[in-house]
């Protein structure tokens, strides 16, 4: 069965595998079994551009997790720059294994679009949602919410296609972050979000239901 792989590593792929199939060539005629090497580092790369399909959760009303990854953190904002209110955000880890496409929350409009240029610390680093390069898109259906793409120590690319004005569907992709990031929910407290997951949990993008809401305030 053929691993499904996303369009945003095509090049990537196409460069590692010329230089992988050099180096096993080379190593080889040295020693066979130092092609394993090259052969394993291919491996890797194809399985990091991974895309799985995933299967939305029975709930049409949850908002399900933007990424693959591990629970990092769960905390109350004053506001964001996009969403200007009190806000509950929910961090996600995203390691070197972990499937890197993002995927949207709910189905909606993208409203806006913030590049936030910056540093590149780990993505456990403490810090690291207010000094990293980060990208915010604001999206509206029903009401609006943040889905933040930061990046990371080795995560020094994060891909964004989409457009103000577009339309997406809930699961459907929304860019990656190329090698090791984090990703962040953000909702507004006046809708009255209940988090499903705890900090240290491990969750599935398109498939881990993340958040309930309850009746908005006014």
């Amino acid at each position: 069965m053929l691993i499904p792989i996303t369009p945003h590593g095509t090049r990537e792929l196409i460069a590692i595998t010329l230089l992988c199939g050099l180096a096993a060539w080379g190593l080889s005629l040295l020693a066979w079994p130092l092609a394993i090497v090259p052969a394993a580092l291919l491996v890797f790369a194809v399985s990091f551009f991974r895309d799985p399909e995933r299967k939305l959760p029975a709930d049409p009303e949850v908002l399900v997790a933007p990424a693959d990854g591990t629970v990092a953190d769960i905390v109350e904002l004053p506001r964001t720059e996009l969403l200007g209110e009190p806000c509950v955000r929910v961090g996600i880890f995203l390691s070197v294994f972990n499937v890197h496409v993002n995927r949207c929350p709910m189905s909606g409009t993208v409203k806006a679009l913030k590049h936030q240029p910056g540093k590149f610390l780990d993505a456990r680093h403490p810090d690291v949602s207010k000094l990293n390069e980060a990208q915010e898109i604001l999206l509206e259906g029903r009401f609006p919410l943040v889905v933040r793409q930061v990046a990371g120590l080795i995560a020094r690319r994060i891909v964004c296609p989409l457009t103000v004005g577009q339309t997406l569907e809930r699961g459907q992709r929304m860019g990656m972050i190329k090698f090791g990031s984090r990703t962040e929910l953000i909702v507004p407290t006046r809708l009255k979000p209940e988090v499903l997951v705890k900090v240290g949990d491990t969750v599935h993008g398109t498939a881990t239901p993340l958040v309930r809401l309850g009746a908005p305030q006014a």
